[in-house]
This record gives structure tokens, C-alpha cells and sequence, in this order.
């Protein structure tokens, strides 16, 4: 028997494992494809204080005579939920002597205060929002017309956007309808209460901490 063919068969059997094993050791998993990532969201959560500058109205009218000039600051905290963003706020304003109709007369609209609460959704870079409150107002007379003593009790309701600028600054704009019930008023001896409404719209910007 010739053993010169087995004895080649054998070397090239081993002479071949390495080139076998070297090609399964290159081998590698296809890439995986991941997702791309997103815009990275904007935060709403944390401490912010900010101005106001607007237009109170019982009609919402730039051209309407009662109108007066707003001039507001307020602070307030947000916090940023899975489902959306929300928070609380104070607001104190200054309403120009807002004119509201009552039956003797006119009475004006001095100043408010107003605690807030806040509810929203984020959607990146843009906020939108409601609120709903309750709110203190102060009233003055007007042409023989007397108004109420003190502050008077009520509640607020609005809707907003707010729009970040930078990681800290923002810019906001805001409409609130507020309704003050029984409010007192006289003229001549003669004396009447009725609910009080304006709406208000206001422009701002907030600095967050």
C-alpha cells in the first residue's frame, strides 16, 4: 500500500483547520439598527418669576373706551410630569381703572391679586397650557359712582403659550376671563351689586431658575 497519498491528505487536513478557524473567529453579528434619537425636550420644571404688559377689558376690545393698561409681575413653580407639566402661580397686576358697567353707573377696576393653578402639555421647545384661580380685585368709583371698600373675592380662568428663548428665558402669552360675584355699588342714595367680568390679554417673559 502507498502511504505517500494518505500522509499528504493528513497535512492538508491540518494545514487547512487554521484557515477554517480563522474564518469563524472573523465572523461578526450584522449591525443593529437603533432608532434615531429625538430633539432633546425642554424642561418646564423649577422656580421662575416674570412681567407682564397688556390690555383689560370687559370685551376684549383694543377699541373699546373702558378698556385699561395692564402692568403685572408673578412667580410661580412648574414641575414636569411623564404626561405633561404642572404647577401653581401668583400673579399681582395694576388694570389701568378698568371701567365696568354697573346700574348706577360706572365703577373702575384698580388692582388684583390672584393665586393660580396650572396644567399643560410640553411639546419640545413650546408650552400650552390652562389655569384656573381665584382672584381679589379692587374697585374704585367713577363720576358719582362709588364702589366697594376693600378687596373683593372672585375666580379666574385662562389659557396660554409659553415659548422658550434659552434654557432660562422664556416668552409667554396669556388671555384670563375673571368673574367677581356681588359687587356693591351707589349713587344718588341709591345702592346696587352685580357680577363683575373682564378679560384680560397679557404678553411676558419668565427667567427660571
Amino acid at each position: 500500500m502507498n502511504k505517500k497519498p494518505f500522509a499528504l491528505a493528513i497535512f492538508a487536513a491540518f494545514a487547512a483547520t487554521p484557515l477554517w478557524a480563522a474564518d469563524l473567529t472573523s465572523y461578526s453579528e450584522p449591525p443593529t439598527y437603533n432608532e434615531p434619537a429625538g430633539a432633546p425636550k425642554a424642561g418646564w420644571g423649577g422656580a421662575y418669576v416674570g412681567a407682564d404688559l397688556g390690555m383689560a377689558s370687559r370685551k376684549l376690545n383694543p377699541f373699546d373706551g373702558d378698556k385699561g393698561l395692564l402692568l403685572g409681575v408673578h412667580g410661580g413653580y412648574n414641575m414636569d410630569l411623564d404626561s405633561g407639566v404642572v404647577g401653581g402661580e401668583i400673579e399681582a397686576s395694576h388694570l389701568g381703572n378698568t371701567e365696568s358697567r354697573v346700574p348706577s353707573g360706572k365703577i373702575t377696576e384698580k388692582g388684583r391679586v390672584a393665586a393660580k393653578a396650572k396644567a399643560g402639555v410640553g411639546f419640545n421647545q413650546t408650552l400650552v397650557y390652562g389655569t384656573a384661580g381665584v382672584a381679589l380685585t379692587s374697585f374704585g368709583g367713577k363720576n358719582g359712582t362709588s364702589g366697594p371698600d376693600g378687596w373683593k373675592p372672585g375666580y379666574v380662568l385662562g389659557a396660554g403659550v409659553e415659548q422658550k428663548l434659552t434654557d432660562n428665558l422664556s416668552a409667554r402669552f396669556e388671555y384670563n376671563y375673571t368673574m367677581t360675584n356681588d359687587v356693591r355699588s351707589s349713587a344718588g342714595g341709591a345702592s346696587a351689586r352685580t357680577d363683575v367680568v373682564d378679560q384680560t390679554l397679557k404678553a411676558g417673559v419668565n427667567y427660571k431658575f
